[in-house]
C-alpha cells in the first residue's frame, strides 16, 4: 500500500497563503474599512485593550488584520482568544480574519527602520527572542537578520512606512529588496488626516518601488489611540 505524505495544516494566523492572495488585492481603497495590516494595542505602546480592537474591527466590518505590537504578540493572543469566544456564541457573525503580527525596531544603513512581520509562528525559535517585549540591539537588531528570523518562522516581511526615515526610500527600499522582504507598506497617511487616505505622492513612489522589485504593497493605519480609523 502506497504511504500518502501528510502535512500538519497551519493555524489560520500563520496561513500565509491566503495573506499573499490578500495582498494581490490590495489597492488605494482597501484601508481601513476591508484590511489592516498595522495597529498596536495596550501590549506595547498603543491604547487600545486587544478585545475593543477586536470590537472596532467588527463594527468597521474589516475583512482581515493585524496586530503588530512592538516587540510582543500578547495583545495578539488576548485578541485571537477573544475572537475564538465570539464565535462559539454566534457562529452567524461576521468574524474577520487575524493573522499573527510584530514590527521589529531594526537597523539598516545606519539608520533605525521598522520591520513588520505576518503570519509567523510565535513559538518558533527563530522568532521568540524578538517577541520579549524589548527592541533588539547589536547584531541583534540588523535587518538582515531580524528578516531572516521572521521568515524561519514561517512569516511574510514587510518594511513600515519606508518614507518615514533618515534615509530615502530610494536606498532603502533596495537594500530590503536584496535582504529577500516580501513587501511594503505603500499604503499609508504620513500626516495623519482626520478621515484616513494614504498619502498620494508618497503612495504613488513606493508603489513604483514595489513593482519595480516585485514586492507586495500593503496597507495599514499604524493606529496608536483608541480609534482604527486614525494612527494617534
Amino acid at each position: 500500500m502506497r504511504m500518502v505524505a501528510t502535512y500538519p495544516i497551519k493555524p489560520k494566523a500563520q496561513d500565509t497563503t491566503y495573506l499573499r492572495s490578500v495582498w494581490e488585492t490590495i489597492n488605494y481603497i482597501s484601508c481601513p474599512y476591508s484590511f489592516n495590516f498595522h495597529m498596536h494595542t495596550t501590549a506595547s505602546d498603543g491604547k487600545l485593550k486587544p478585545s475593543s480592537l477586536v470590537q472596532q474591527a467588527i463594527a468597521i466590518g474589516l475583512q482581515g488584520f493585524a496586530i503588530t505590537d512592538h516587540h510582543s504578540v500578547n495583545g495578539y493572543r488576548e485578541a485571537e482568544q477573544y475572537l475564538a469566544q465570539l464565535s462559539e456564541k454566534d457562529s452567524t457573525g461576521h468574524i474577520p480574519h487575524l493573522w499573527t503580527g510584530v514590527e521589529i525596531t531594526s537597523r539598516l544603513l545606519d539608520v533605525e527602520v521598522h520591520i513588520l512581520g505576518y503570519g509567523f509562528d510565535p513559538e518558533h525559535p527563530s522568532i521568540s527572542s524578538y517577541l520579549e517585549g524589548d527592541k533588539p540591539e547589536g547584531e541583534r537588531a540588523a535587518a538582515k537578520r531580524v528578516i531572516k528570523s521572521i521568515k524561519e518562522a514561517g512569516g511574510l516581511v514587510v518594511l513600515a512606512h519606508p518614507e518615514r526615515y533618515r534615509r530615502s526610500s530610494n536606498q532603502l527600499i533596495p537594500a530590503v529588496a536584496d535582504l529577500g522582504i516580501d513587501g511594503l507598506e505603500t499604503y499609508y497617511a504620513y500626516n495623519n488626516p482626520k478621515i484616513w487616505q494614504p498619502s498620494p505622492r508618497r503612495t504613488k513612489k513606493v508603489q513604483e518601488f514595489a513593482e519595480k522589485y516585485g514586492l507586495y504593497s500593503t496597507c495599514g493605519t499604524d493606529t496608536h489611540g483608541l480609534n482604527l480609523l486614525q494612527r494617534i
